[in-house]
């Protein structure tokens, strides 16, 4: 977790900006503003830092050059055969096109069976460890099964067999998060069930005499009388260090300042209102895990956590395009600012009982419920509320690989935005089948052709291809469909360009995967009954990556040859080598074999598969 300049706190999801609290002149209120700026893509036109770039006119330096060699491209070939382009490839992909929308769709409405799935362990009709892991890892292999065998059966050419391969590797991965988080959910759902009963067990031990109602009342005047002391305390300590109370409309207490105007550049930013008591203590709290960040890496995770419980889901209601106010933070919010929010769900009452062991306990209790609800501020839905067929089909549309019982969400859908992307989506398309009908088909190596000689007609056109189905797939597709299902959270990749070595690589580029192997393979190891090292972790997180890419290879050149496999493993020891110091200090030699590899890798697979 990181302090940005602006004075916000930067979590999993965003920017989180946390107001001096202020009197407000129509309540007389204490009042606190959250605002919550969700993260977005490096290209988007909406990113204010993209925007500010030094760098962005070489990014309209790309695509003004791509159109010009798109341009000169058409020519020749008019020139050469009297058409723009050849219209062979056009017939290869479209070929059996409406059997492969009908088996695409089949494909994702078989994903629904993740629901009846979800209501027997809501209904703890079948128990998830183990019965239930052992049903979910059959429907998962069952679906990849079919769609491969489908792809032979039907001949399809490699771009249709390549698609429906992924696309099934895409969905299965969306179902094991669903399945997996939900069955987590059950087992946290029976513990704290458990710990209640407990909870009940040791009132009636201890206080025979009194009901469960009456050990509750003695809990909450309990709290009450602390809270009253706590105000006294503060009162005076004021009293005594001369300090006058505070007027009406200025702030009573230090903390971050209310977000600078630069971050009004992001359409998605959204406030809320909470009261002064939780804004302080979410402050003191995010200023903690942010100090500690500094001298330990791995408070990440609860940071992120912790800021999460108020910005993972921006309010709903109100404009989309609600920005943070241009106010001084001693002045009171506009109305148009003023977002209904539920407050998050207090602890269990018990929490605040005089006897240590009813307070622990209940305190145990409370931590459980919490994993079983959504980090809010919106619904906090809780588990199983979220086992719905709206539900699961609003999460098939989210761009997102992990699950979650609530997103960050934004307020409304932009149709221009949405148009946006669908012509970037065709036009890019445009000038990629341009770029592999006349600069990679005809130059597909055979045999006897030199090998050094077809990597070096190929290296430029798959980098062309690489850079250009990665902007549609990551900046066109996900933005899109992540517009029209109100997902807030737009970061799917970093800047990978500048990567340095390969784990970097791995980490910034496809941030959906990585989201997915991060939790459901390399933690979920790492957790396990078998409780491997982060070692034997990383490896086996490799391998399970290695394999599915060698799937889709055999799929699409019906060759068993495990080049792509040796290659993706052969990065653990490069990254390795790249952790020394001597090379990680080199910052400018690092980028540069990382480009030569990217650039290598690409034609050196091609050649391998095709011609060996």
């Amino acid at each position: 977790m990181s302090r940005p300049a602006g004075g916000g706190f930067e979590t999993s999801t965003g920017t989180l900006y946390v107001s001096k609290p202020y009197r407000s002149r129509s309540s007389k209120k204490l009042r606190a503003l959250i605002t919550f700026a969700p993260r977005t893509s490096a290209f988007d036109i909406n990113n204010s830092s993209s925007t500010t770039n030094e760098f962005r006119g070489f990014f309209t330096l790309f695509w003004v050059s791509i159109f010009i060699f798109a341009v000169q491209t058409y020519v020749k070939s008019f020139e050469a055969s009297g058409m723009p382009l050849n219209l062979d490839f056009a017939a290869m992909i479209s070929r059996d096109a409406i059997t492969l929308a009908w088996s695409d769709a089949l494909l994702v409405l078989s994903t629904g069976i993740c629901v009846p799935f979800a209501i027997a362990l809501k209904n703890n009709r079948i128990q998830y460890y183990w019965t239930g892991i052992i049903i979910q890892h059959l429907i998962q292999a069952s679906i990849v099964a079919s769609a491969v065998t489908w792809t032979f059966n039907r001949q399809w050419p490699w771009v249709q067999s390549g698609f429906l391969t992924l696309h099934s590797l895409v969905m299965i991965m969306k179902m094991h998060s669903y399945m997996t988080v939900n069955g987590q959910m059950q087992s946290a759902r029976q513990r704290a069930d458990a710990l209640l009963a407990q909870l009940k067990d040791l009132v009636a031990k201890l206080y025979p005499a009194d009901s469960w109602e009456a050990a509750i009342e003695l809990s909450q005047s309990r709290r009450l009388e602390q809270e009253r002391k706590e105000e006294a305390a503060l009162a005076m300590s004021k009293s005594t260090s001369g300090a006058s109370t505070p007027r009406e409309g200025t702030p009573i207490l230090e903390g971050t300042p209310l977000p600078p105007l630069e971050a009004s550049g992001n359409p998605n930013a959204l406030s809320t209102f909470v009261d002064p008591h939780t804004a302080t203590a979410l402050r003191r709290r995010l200023v903690s895990m942010a100090n500690s960040t500094s001298t330990n890496g791995s408070a990440m995770k609860s940071v992120s956590s912790s800021a999460s419980s108020v910005s993972s889901t921006p309010q709903e209601s109100g404009d989309a395009s609600l920005k943070p106010p241009p106010y001084a933070p001693s002045e009171p919010p506009p109305a148009e600012f003023l977002v209904a929010s539920l407050p998050p769900p207090p602890p269990h009452p018990l929490v605040h009982h005089p006897n240590t062991e009813i307070a622990t306990l209940a305190g145990e209790y409370s931590d459980v419920l919490s994993d079983l609800r959504s980090s809010g501020p919106k619904d906090y839905t809780q588990w199983p509320e979220n086992i719905t067929l709206k539900n699961f089909a609003v999460y098939q549309l989210i761009p997102s690989l992990v699950y979650e019982l609530e997103y960050p969400r934004t307020t409304k859908i932009r149709p221009l935005y949405v148009f946006e992307k669908t012509v970037a989506t065709f036009g890019t398309f445009a000038v990629l089948y341009t770029v592999t009908d006349r600069f990679i088909l005809p130059y597909t190596p055979t045999p006897d052709q030199s090998f050094f000689r077809s990597l070096l007609d190929l290296a430029l056109p798959f980098m062309i291809a690489y850079l250009l189905l990665f902007y549609i797939i990551f900046e066109c597709i996900c933005n899109g469909f992540a517009e029209l299902s109100y997902f807030a959270d737009r970061q799917f990749y970093e800047d990978w360009w500048n990567s340095t070595s390969w784990d970097e690589f791995s980490r910034k580029w496809n941030k959906p995967v990585h989201a997915f192997l991060l939790r459901h393979v390399y933690a979920a190891t790492i957790l396990s009954n078998a409780r491997l090292s982060r070692t034997s972790a990383m490896l086996a997180t490799f391998a399970l990556s290695a394999a599915a890419h060698e799937l889709v290879m055999v799929v699409v050149t019906r060759k068993i040859r495990m080049y792509l496999f040796a290659l993706q493993l052969i990065q653990i020891p490069l990254i390795l080598v790249s952790r020394l110091p001597a090379i990680k200090k080199n910052t400018l030699i690092g980028n540069v074999v990382f480009w030569l590899g990217l650039y290598a890798g690409f034609p050196l697979l091609c050649v391998a598969y095709v011609a060996y």
